[in-house]
This record gives C-alpha cells, structure tokens and sequence, in this order.
C-alpha cells in the first residue's frame, strides 16, 4: 500500500491551484447577492440537538423567516476550547440526546428542499477526524452543508481537508483574532473561502455588555488583505452592537444570545417566538 506524505508548503500550492479553478459557492453567492443590495450579513449560530433536533430544526426555519442569511450548525464537542459556558452547556444538553455528526447531517438533509440561506458546519476537529476527513467531506456536501468551520485547526496546519473541501466546493473558514499578526492574517485570508470569521475578542463565546474599542481597526487592518467579506463574531449579543459593528464589517455572528433565548424560554414554543424576535431585531439592525 502506498502512502502519500504532503509537506504543509505542497498542500498550500495544491489548495491555492484549486482555489483559482472554483467556481463561486452558495456562500460567496449569498454575500455578492447582499454586497448589491448594500446589506451587511447576519449569521446566526445555533447548537444542534439542543434541546432536541426536532427543535433544532423548526428554530432554524423560524431564523429564516426573520432575516437570518447564513446559519451555522453547531456540532456539540465535550471539551470545546473557544466556547464559554453558555454554548458549553448547550453542547452537554445536545450530548445527552447522543446527538452525532451523522444525526446532524440527516436533519440538514430534511431542511435542504425548505430553506434557501446557506449552512455552515462548525465543529472541533476531533469529531471530524474520528468520522474520517474524507468521509465527512463527502456526507457535509451529499447533505447541503456549504462550508465548515473548525476552531481548532489553523489554516497552515489544514492542507488535507482543505484538497477534499475544496474538490467538493466546501468552503473552509478561519479565524483571524486580534493577537494575530501579519503573517497569520495573510495565512487565514488565503485559505479562507466564503468569509474570514474574525473574533472580536481574547476570551471564548459568550454576550458582552460592550465590545472592545479596536475591532473597527482590526477589520481594516484585515481588509487590507483581502477582498473576501469579514465576518465578526464573539460577544455580540444586542441589536445596537449589530448595527454598530456592521457599519464597518460585512456581516455578524451571534450565538450565544440566541441559546439564552432558547434555554431561558421554559417551553419549545416561547423558545421559537422569543428567537424569532430577537432574530427579526438583529436582522433589523445588519440590514
């Protein structure tokens, strides 16, 4: 049997040939679409099977409905390192409903005849390896999943899964914080596709009361870089720091208020009313 060993610097030159010979995706479509309008993106995050999958899935309809434009599905992870306790005890929530990559794939598989905005899988790296690089590439695709986040593998480090992704026009989405310097920058905006998330803050996930000063200067020191949208989550849990940030950014990403609606709710159905609110305001506010 032989086996093939690609260097990291062989993996860039392969992924970046692969990328010039891409057609645009439905997430790059979705932001030319809004970039025309002259409307920024909310991307709402929710944590699959929390509390169940039956919900997970109306309360990504009832998104929908109320101006969402990108959803990312959550993949509950025992050991998360970028979340704070709010989407930490979401994933023990979803756990022990034995939620699993293959359960969240079906239910994507349902929604993909009923909703048009794009989907984006963000999942350690861990269950993605245990499920198999390749296999998993193939099942997001085969299931309506547009692009995939993964906190924990750093662009230069994702040369494997990105020669899959990028075969099956999977767009793979990096970080870029505010400690990174110039060349870690560089490295996740050239392998980024579809948008670059940027995190507004050192710390995990979880609504602030206020936002540091300097994301506005992140985003152009960003933005310098590439062309590509800049996408900022981490934090952003109200209508008016949607709105504020937006004046700058190319869209938002709010997680963690959301699961607070959910959890807080005390029953399904005030759950989908009291999200589907909270969704129309901060739609409201990016638009």
């Amino acid at each position: 049997m032989s086996v093939l060993i690609l260097r990291v610097s062989e993996c860039e030159r392969l992924v970046n040939i692969l990328y010039e010979g891409n057609k645009m995706n439905k997430i790059e479509k979705k932001f030319k679409e809004l970039k025309e309008k002259g409307r920024k993106a909310f991307i709402a995050y929710l944590t699959c099977g929390d509390p169940d999958l039956k919900t997970t899935k109306e309360l990504i309809k009832v998104l929908c409905k109320n101006g969402v434009d990108l959803i990312e599905l959550g993949v509950p992870f025992s050991d998360p390192l970028a979340d704070g306790p709010t989407i930490q005890a979401a994933s023990q929530r979803a756990l022990s409903n034995h939620i699993s990559l293959k359960s969240i794939f079906k239910m994507a598989k349902e929604l993909e005849a009923s909703i048009k905005v794009p989907l984006v899988m963000m999942s350690y790296y861990n269950p993605i390896f245990h499920y198999g690089i390749r296999n998993f590439v193939k099942d997001a695709k085969d299931n309506g999943i547009d692009g995939i986040i993964i906190p924990d593998l750093p662009a230069d480090e994702a040369g494997q899964i990105e020669l899959f992704a990028r075969k099956a026009d999977l767009a793979t989405i990096y970080f870029v914080a505010p400690t990174s310097d110039e060349a870690r920058i560089k490295t996740a905006v050239s392998h980024s596709k579809g948008f670059i998330y940027y995190v507004s803050l050192t710390g995990v996930t979880g609504s602030r009361k206020s936002l540091p000063s300097q994301i506005k200067k992140d985003i152009i020191r960003i933005k310098s870089f590439t062309k590509k949208p800049v996408c900022v989550g981490f934090g952003i849990s109200c209508a008016k720091q949607a709105k504020d940030i937006a004046a700058y950014a190319d869209g938002i990403i709010v997680g963690s208020a959301i699961i607070d609606k959910i959890h807080l709710a005390g029953s399904k159905k005030k759950a989908l009313i009291d999200v589907g609110l909270l969704a129309s305001k901060l739609a409201k506010a990016v638009h």
